[in-house]
Formats: structure tokens, C-alpha cells, sequence
């Protein structure tokens, strides 16, 4: 089978290149020539993926996967194309539809009677129908349904461990028609070969919606369950605080019980999927002040922790101040919707004067997404450390050597073996 995969990022160049280690014929689509050039020299664009550089090495070498930058040309020569390009998003987290558009009318212009088109990139619900598919089926002259075939399937893989997770989740499938969601179902069934689970209500495998609609709904339903349990469990641990009560204790009692299932709170909620795709829900529902309000629990979280530090030690103006970490997830190099930016923002707007580490980035790379780096001749300039990442390589780091140091907030606790408190004198 050929297949084209559009787009050629974290998620869709693993997706790429499982598809051609199956044994079919992948072209792969990027509007960035490096990353065109790395894969077909059969390089990783980016590290830290499990097995990528092995898979891709070994499929490029195998000629099943190639990479161009004419989508057109690449849909026009495939069976069946993926889409898994971005759907970028604005600083209020709004959807800007520009790229994705562009990316749609390209293909239009490619599709050939027969074509499967699936789109996995995160979307508003209804945008599939409402929106990709007139412009589809206005450039190309086909009719849905009897001339191509166009489902929704959301991927479902966490970044570092992509090639496990294909096999571990149910892939969703909703088409625009009863025979696009069967040809959905058909493509992946022949693609993925799924882990038995006996956790689940039904057997692992293709899970068949009955819309597109419902499909693009089960992406934003399971983010949002977990931005708003967060909420609950940062709601939580804002009341322990108040009262020198220890959450972690308490959340882990109570999960003992099998119908608690508490998040772990922390300083705050990032990446490219929690702090948007509950926004992408609001937008198709906003009467879910529920969702609303735990949103707006989490993004505070950051001024929250630096009004703890300035409660513990004072007026912050002049303070030197080490925040630990600036990913937004512990062995992700990724700083989207990170809280470190608004870390920053709040300290440099009492005063203080916050300086970062992260053992991802250097310190070029720190000055370049606007963080003064910490060096070890500031080391006796630092009042207070903050933690914002859950780093492993932080419980090596000498905070012993930071002499002038008063107060360290941990903000994940990754500290709780070593210092049972979330605040430390």
C-alpha cells in the first residue's frame, strides 16, 4: 500500500516510519527542508524518541520511506493519507486554522478517486466536517463517500514512547460516512497490530464511532478529564497548604478507595495537549464552566507558588531566585505552554531577579527562549530555588553549594524521599 504521512514532527515521522516498517511504500511530507534532508540521510530530526533512530535508519536504508515538501504530488502517488500537521494556537490558546487550511487545499488538489484521507491532528469538534471537507470536496470536484473516503482519528501517543503506545491504546475511528469509517477501519486494522488487554470493555484494537463528530469529541473528553482532575487535585493541595496539611498523603489515602482516582497537583500544566485541548472544548461548549474554572486553577498555579515564596521570605525585589527546570515535562525537550515562562513573568514583576537550569537545554538555548541561565559563580547570589521540573538529574544537583539559600519550593515534588514538605526552611 502507499501511504503519505503530512507532516513529519514528533508525532508523524514515528507514525511514518511504523507504517513502512509494516512493509508498505511511505512518503512523508515536511515544509522544513532540514528535517527532509535528516530523514532521507535516515537521521532523527529530533532525539530522544525510544527505537526512532534504529526504525528510521532501517526503512530509509530499505527504501520504504522517503520525505519530500510537495504534498500535492505525494498525495497524488498514495492510497491513503494521514494527516498529523499542527493546528497552531495563539498565546490565548485560540485555533489558528491557516496551516491546516493550506495543508487541506494542497491535498484537494492531489486526491484521486479511491483516496482515504484520515485526519489525526487535535481539532475542535465538527471542524473535519464542517470545515476540511467542503474545501476538499470543492478543489477536487469528488464527492465524499463514493468518489474518497475521510475519517477522524485523533492520535492518542505520549512523545518518548510513541511505537509502545500504538499498540497499547484502541485506535478511534468516525467517519464522514458509515463506508469512510469502514475503510478507516480497514487501513488501521491492516497497520497497527494491537496489545491484548484485559482491562478494557472490548477487545483492543480499531473502536469504531459513529461520527467523525464523536471521534474528534474522544480526544478533547479524555485531555479535559485530566486538565480538570488536575484542577481538582491543584484546588486540593491550595487548601492543604493553607493549612500545613501534606496532599500527597492525603490524595494517596485517598485513592486506596477504587473509585478515587486524584491527579498529582504540581506548579503547573503544560505541553502542547492539556492547556490547549480543553480550550478547543470550550470553544464547541461554552457552558462548561466546570472545564472554564479549572482551566484558570491551572494556569495560575505558577503565580501561586512565587506568592508562597513571597509569603515564606518577604519582599521579593532584589532576590536572586534558581527555578529548576523549564520543559514542561521531565525528559521532553519541549518548553510549549511551559509554566517556567510565567514563573519568570511573576518574580520579574515582584522584583526578583530568577535565574534557570535544565540539564536539556544549554545555556545558549536558555538565552534564546529569553532565560537568564544560573552558572556556577551565581551560586552565592541564590536566596530561594523553586522546582519546576521533575528532572531526575535535580536530585544530584548540589543545593548544598548554595549557601545563601533560605527557602526551596518543590513544586513537583520530586524531593518528598529526601524532604518530606513541599515548602523547606
Amino acid at each position: 500500500m502507499n501511504i503519505c504521512v503530512i507532516g513529519l514532527g514528533k508525532i508523524g515521522l514515528p507514525l511514518a516510519v511504523h507504517f513502512a516498517r509494516k512493509g508498505h511504500k511511505v512518503i512523508g511530507v515536511d515544509i522544513n527542508e532540514l528535517t527532509i534532508e535528516l530523514v532521507n540521510r535516515g537521521l532523527e530530526p529530533f532525539p530522544k524518541e525510544e527505537y526512532l533512530q534504529e526504525y528510521l535508519s532501517e526503512v530509509v536504508s530499505a527504501g520504504r520511506l522517503v520525505a519530500t515538501n510537495n504534498t500535492s504530488r505525494a498525495v497524488a502517488s498514495s492510497e491513503v493519507v494521514v494527516v498529523v500537521v499542527p493546528l497552531f494556537v495563539g498565546k490565548d490558546a485560540k485555533a489558528d486554522f491557516v496551516v491546516m487550511d493550506s495543508v487541506t487545499e494542497e491535498i484537494a488538489n492531489g486526491i484521486e478517486p479511491g483516496t482515504l484521507i484520515s485526519y489525526e491532528t487535535t481539532l475542535p469538534i465538527g471542524t473535519t466536517r464542517e470545515r476540511f471537507l467542503p474545501i476538499l470536496e470543492k478543489i477536487s470536484g469528488l464527492k465524499v463517500g463514493s468518489d474518497f473516503n475521510l475519517v477522524y482519528s485523533p492520535e492518542r501517543v505520549l512523545t518518548g514512547r510513541i511505537f509502545s503506545d500504538l499498540k497499547r491504546y484502541p485506535k478511534i475511528v468516525g467517519g464522514i460516512t458509515p463506508n469512510c469509517t469502514e475503510r478507516g477501519r480497514d487501513f488501521y486494522q491492516e497497520v497497527i497490530e494491537f496489545d491484548k488487554r484485559e482491562d478494557l470493555p472490548k477487545p483492543n484494537g480499531v473502536w469504531l464511532m459513529d461520527s467523525c463528530e464523536s471521534a474528534e469529541f474522544v480526544k478533547l473528553a479524555e485531555t479535559t478529564y485530566r486538565d480538570v482532575n488536575i484542577g481538582l487535585a491543584n484546588q486540593f493541595s491550595k487548601f492543604a497548604i493553607s493549612r500545613n496539611l501534606d496532599i500527597n498523603d492525603i490524595i494517596i489515602a485517598a485513592n486506596s478507595q477504587p473509585f478515587s482516582n486524584i491527579h498529582t497537583p504540581g506548579i503547573s500544566v503544560g505541553g502542547h495537549c492539556i492547556p490547549i485541548y480543553p480550550q478547543f472544548y470550550l470553544s464547541s461548549d461554552p457552558s462548561a464552566t466546570l472545564v472554564a474554572a479549572a482551566r484558570k486553577t491551572n494556569d495560575g498555579m505558577p503565580e501561586f507558588y512565587v506568592s508562597l515564596l513571597e509569603r515564606a521570605i518577604g519582599d521579593l525585589r532584589g532576590k536572586s531566585v534558581l527555578v529548576m527546570g523549564v520543559a514542561y515535562r521531565e525528559k521532553v525537550k519541549e518548553t510549549a505552554f511551559s509554566g517556567a515562562f510565567a514563573l519568570k513573568d511573576s518574580l520579574m514583576s515582584k522584583g526578583a531577579i530568577p535565574y534557570f537550569v535544565d540539564p536539556l537545554y544549554e545555556n545558549n538555548e536558555l538565552y534564546e527562549l529569553g532565560f537568564r541561565p544560573f552558572e556556577a559563580e551565581t551560586s552565592d547570589l541564590i536566596e530561594a530555588v523553586i522546582i519546576h521540573t521533575a528532572h531526575q538529574e535535580f536530585l544530584c544537583f548540589e543545593l548544598e553549594a548554595l549557601s545563601r539559600v533560605q527557602f526551596l519550593i518543590d513544586g513537583r515534588n520530586l524531593l518528598r524521599k529526601i524532604s518530606d514538605p513541599q515548602i523547606n526552611r
